[in-house]
C-alpha cells in the first residue's frame, strides 16, 4: 500500500500557518514599553524577516543534503554527534514545540476572552488543542486538508483585516519610516536586541518543513521552494501587519497588552466591530495551533526511532500516523497552558529554540567542509548568508543572558538535563536488547 505524503501546497502552508500566530498578534505590546519610534519598530520585524530568511536559505540545503524528518534533531545528529542530536530533539519535546503551540493557544483564548468575555481563555485554549489533537492523530488526508484551508483562510483574514483597518481608520497615527536622531543608537541597544527575540519567536516555523521532510513529495525538489515561498510570504504579511497596527491605534493604548489586534480593530470599528474582528483573529490562530501538533511530533517519532527508552514514540496507526507522540506533545502543551505565564514562556522559548537553529545552521560550514551528504540545493549567498543569521542570532541570545537571566538561565538548565538524560538512554543502547 502506498503511503500519501504531504504535497507542495500544504507543506507551504504548515510553514505559513506555523509562523503566522501568537507572535505578530502579541508582541507589539511588549517593544512599545521600551522603544517608541515607528522605523525603529518596523526595522524590528524587516531584520528579523530577513535573519529567519537566511536561517531558511541554509535549512534548504541541510534539509536536502540530510533528507530525513526530525529537523534539527536530525541534522545536529547527522553533523556533529548523535549526543547533539538527542539534545535538539530534547528541546524540541519539551519546548520547541510544544510552548509555541501553548502560547498560540492561550492567544486563541485571550482573544476570544476579550470579545466574548464570558468564555474563560484556559478552558477555550484546552480544548482547541485537544480537538486538533484528534483530528491529526486520525489521518494525514484529514490533517493536510484542514491545514491548507485554515491557512488559506488565515492569509485571506489578514489581508481583508489590514484593508478594512487602513479604510475605517478616521485618525490615523503617524508612521515615520526615515530614521531620526536617535534611532540609530536604539537599534543598537539592550532594548532593540531583547525586542529582536519576540520578533524572532514570531517568525518561529520558518523551518517546520525540515520536520516533515519524508512526509513531503518529491522533498530534494520541493523543500528548498517551500521554505523560501513560506518565509518571504510571512515577511510581507508582518511588515504589513505591524504598520496597520501602529496606524490605526495610539502607542499608549497597546503598551505592555497582549491582544494587540482587539485593541487595533476597536480603535478602528468601534466596540461592536471590534468584538467582531477578535473572534476573526482567534481564528486565524487555529491554523497556527495546527501546524505545530503536524510538525513537532515528527521530532518525536524520529527520537523514538533511535533510542530503545522512547521507542513508544515512534508507535504509529494504521495510517502511519505518529499517534502517540501527538498526544505526549499535546498533553505537555496542556501543562503550559495550565500553570504558566504568557511572557515568560515566549521569552523562555524564544531563547531555547534560537540556540537550536544556531547551532544547526552553523552546521552547513561543517557540511561543506566534510562535502557530507547527498547532492541537492546550495545556500544562496553562501557563505554571507548563514552568516547573517548566526551574527543577529548569536547577539540576541547574548543579550537575554544579560537582560532575562532567569528565562536565559533556565533555558541552559533544559539543555543541561537533555545531555543527563542522554548519557543515560545511550548507555540502554548498548545493552543487548532482552
Amino acid at each position: 500500500m502506498s503511503i500519501q505524503k504531504f504535497s507542495f501546497t500544504t507543506a507551504i502552508a504548515i510553514v505559513i500557518a506555523n509562523m503566522i500566530g501568537t507572535g505578530v498578534f502579541t508582541s507589539l505590546g511588549f517593544q512599545l514599553l521600551d522603544i517608541q519610534s515607528t522605523f525603529v519598530l518596523m526595522m524590528l520585524w524587516l531584520i528579523g524577516g530577513v535573519t529567519a530568511l537566511c536561517g531558511a536559505l541554509t535549512y534548504a540545503e541541510l534539509g536536502t543534503r540530510l533528507p530525513r524528518s526530525g529537523g534539527e534533531y536530525n541534522f545536529l545528529t547527522e553533523i556533529y554527534h548523535p549526543g547533539a542530536g538527542f539534545v535538539s530533539g530534547w528541546i524540541s519535546a519539551t519546548v520547541g514545540f510544544a510552548a509555541p503551540t501553548a502560547l498560540a493557544a492561550m492567544t486563541f483564548g485571550a482573544y476570544l476572552e476579550a470579545s466574548l468575555p464570558g468564555l474563560s481563555s484556559t478552558v477555550m485554549a484546552s480544548i482547541l488543542v485537544i480537538a486538533l489533537t484528534t483530528v491529526h492523530a486520525y489521518s494525514r488526508v484529514a490533517s493536510g486538508g484542514i491545514q491548507t484551508v485554515f491557512t488559506i483562510i488565515k492569509v485571506i483574514l489578514v489581508l481583508v483585516f489590514v484593508a478594512m483597518v487602513a479604510m475605517a481608520v478616521e485618525s490615523p497615527q503617524a508612521v515615520r519610516l526615515l530614521p531620526a536622531e536617535g534611532d540609530g543608537t536604539l537599534m543598537l541597544s539592550s532594548a532593540f536586541a531583547v525586542s529582536l527575540i519576540y520578533v524572532n519567536y514570531a517568525f518561529t516555523g520558518w523551518n517546520a518543513a525540515t520536520y516533515i521532510i519524508s512526509e513531503v513529495e518529491d522533498s530534494q525538489k520541493n523543500i528548498p521552494l517551500v521554505l523560501f515561498v513560506g518565509t518571504v510570504t510571512v515577511l510581507l504579511l508582518y511588515l504589513m501587519l505591524n504598520y496597520t497596527f501602529l496606524y490605526a491605534a495610539p502607542m499608549q493604548a497597546m503598551e505592555g497588552k497582549l491582544e494587540i489586534g482587539v485593541i487595533v480593530a476597536r480603535s478602528a470599528f468601534g466596540e461592536t466591530g471590534g468584538v467582531i474582528m477578535g473572534v476573526v483573529l482567534a481564528t486565524l490562530l487555529i491554523s497556527t495551533v495546527s501546524a505545530m501538533i503536524i510538525a513537532g511530533p515528527r521530532v518525536l517519532q524520529v527520537i523514538g526511532e533511535d533510542f530503545r527508552l522512547f521507542r513508544f514514540l515512534s508507535k504509529k496507526n494504521r495510517n502511519d500516523i505518529p499517534m502517540v507522540a501527538i498526544v505526549i506533545q499535546s498533553v505537555v502543551t496542556l501543562l503550559f497552558i495550565l500553570s504558566s505565564t504568557f511572557e515568560s514562556v515566549l521569552v523562555f522559548s524564544g531563547f531555547v529554540m534560537g540556540l537550536n537553529t544556531f547551532f544547526a545552521v552553523a552546521g552547513v560550514f561543517v557540511l561543506r567542509f566534510r562535502n557530507q551528504g547527498a547532492d541537492g540545493y546550495r545556500t544562496w549567498g553562501y557563505p554571507v548568508t548563514p552568516l547573517i543569521f548566526l551574527g543577529l542570532m548569536a547577539w540576541t541570545l547574548i543579550y537575554i543572558l544579560i537582560n532575562r537571566p532567569e528565562e536565559g538561565i533556565a533555558g541552559l538548565v533544559i539543555v543541561s538535563v537533555g545531555a543527563v538524560l542522554y548519557v543515560g538512554t545511550e548507555r540502554l543502547n548498548r545493552e543487548p536488547a532482552a
